[in-house]
């Protein structure tokens, strides 16, 4: 077995010990998760947004429907220009349990006075980004010329580019810790209707404490500012 020159051997020794003492980069929900500060249950119940809580759960929803507040806080990605509605949502869990959410199932409820209701599901980065890069679809496909090229398994840059910028603002937690919150955006297609936001709510109908899988009551949370349940 060859033997290995002392400095070598010395080198990779510290180099290992350090790259051991780095902290580890944070994950996309861990970023926007975090413990609950000292004092927050008495600071919720003073939360200026609208709100829903019970069962030691809070949800808090700030919709985003001032034009200038969207380009300020989105930039270049900013839905608004083409009927998104974004929302941050804050989620609180002041239990000692875990608290198991499914976002697939939040929506945007529009309430309507002469009719039903009107459920509208959230969007993925991918389609809103898509809707702002093109806001008037995308442009057909031309016809290929002679020899037929292999079809590229590029995807759209610009799309990408704004794929990139709004995925890590995004809602993304499937479990609320004991005794933390998290909080990301959401987005509602409202095609430019904006002026529905007094009558609409975000509606989470699906939470439960595990591991004893206890449901929790439904969450609903009205958009018109002041209001709260």
């Amino acid at each position: 077995m060859p033997r290995v020159p002392y400095l070598a051997f010395a080198l990779c020794s510290v180099l290992t010990s350090t790259a051991l003492s780095l902290p580890l980069p944070p994950s996309n929900a861990a970023a926007q998760t975090s413990p609950l500060p000292a004092g927050s249950a008495a600071a919720s119940a003073h939360s200026p947004l609208p709100e829903d809580h019970h069962e030691g759960m809070s949800l808090t929803a700030d919709a985003y429907a001032d034009a200038g507040r969207c380009k300020d806080k989105f930039g270049k990605a900013n839905p608004y220009p083409v009927g998104i509605l974004p929302v941050e949502i804050s989620l609180r869990n002041e239990t000692g349990h875990p608290i198991k959410i499914d976002l697939s199932a939040v929506q945007l409820t529009v309430h309507s006075q002469s009719g039903p209701s009107q459920d509208v599901d959230w969007l993925t980065a991918e389609e809103v980004a898509t809707a702002i890069a093109h806001p008037k679809g995308p442009s057909a496909p031309h016809a290929p010329r002679l020899p037929v090229p292999i079809p590229s398994t590029r995807g759209d840059s610009k799309v990408d580019r704004l794929v990139a910028i709004l995925q890590p603002m995004m809602l993304d937690a499937d479990v609320l810790p004991p005794q933390s919150q998290v909080h990301g955006f959401l987005f509602f297609d409202v095609n430019r209707d904006f002026s529905r936001l007094q009558d609409s709510s975000i509606y989470l109908p699906d939470a439960k404490e595990i591991p004893a899988n206890k449901p929790l009551l439904f969450f609903e949370v009205p958009l018109a500012k002041g209001a709260s349940k």
